[in-house]
């Protein structure tokens, strides 16, 4: 059963350093081409179907790192099948849900679904709807409680009613999922805010720090072996 809580209050967009600090992106490939140590003895998959969903403006080429590592992991690794991610939430889980009936179909399985910062919104909201579709949520960087105006990106949504926004938000989240949640959020996250990149609302989720840019958590060696540890069930 979900937490029972009031509406989060005293919630924080990520501060100007931090969004700043997304243009570091390059050094923190070198970086993360330093610590691939750490993807030494990732444990094999055992085939089952995952689906990537990519972020607000990108499209699958975003995920095709991570897609080439699950894959070579022993995953059965789709995209999302829909182009780029243009912000249509409502619409893209029902788009989305169409193909995964298809696929949990084909594939004889409930499919776990790994989402990038409003991926895994869509994500979410798909296992919500349709929890007999989905079996697990990863999620890196997604903004969970509040909505766009504690992102970096709240001027491309100007004229919204922001409060009435978070306010549906925040009964959505009341709603609770039945899934295993796991949560990767980052202190260093310039586009959304480490405050609303938690899940305070769903007893079984697991919220976990790394240190990250936005932009680098899909490529983020220690990002890479929570996932492959999490689906092993070794997280």
């Amino acid at each position: 059963m979900p937490r029972d809580i009031p509406l989060p209050r005293g919630l924080k967009p990520p501060s100007r350093l931090a969004t700043l600090g997304e243009l570091a992106l390059p050094f923190d490939m070198l970086r993360y081409g330093l610590g691939g140590w750490q993807l030494i003895g990732a444990p094999r998959g055992d085939g089952r179907p995952v689906v990537l969903l990519p972020g607000y403006g990108a499209s699958e080429l975003s995920m095709r790192p991570l897609e080439a590592w699950l894959r070579h992991l022993g995953y059965h690794v789709r995209d999302w099948g829909l182009g780029r991610n243009e912000g249509r939430v409502g619409a893209d889980v029902q788009r989305f849900a169409a193909q995964a009936v298809e696929w949990a179909k084909t594939d004889g399985a409930p499919l776990t679904l790994v989402g990038w910062s409003l991926g895994g919104v869509i994500a979410r909201e798909t296992a919500r709807e349709y929890p007999h579709l989905v079996r697990e949520i990863i999620t890196m960087g997604t903004p969970i409680i509040g909505g766009p105006k504690y992102t970096a990106l709240a001027e491309r949504f100007a004229g919204r009613d922001f409060d009435a926004y978070e306010r549906e938000i925040h009964a959505r989240n009341l709603r609770g999922l039945r899934q295993p949640l796991t949560v990767i959020y980052s202190d260093r996250d310039g586009i959304v805010g480490p405050d609303i990149a938690v899940d305070i609302y769903n007893p079984q989720a697991r919220n976990l720090k790394v240190d990250a840019t936005h932009l680098g958590l899909g490529i983020n060696p220690r990002v890479w072996r929570i996932i492959a540890d999490t689906l092993a069930g070794k997280g």
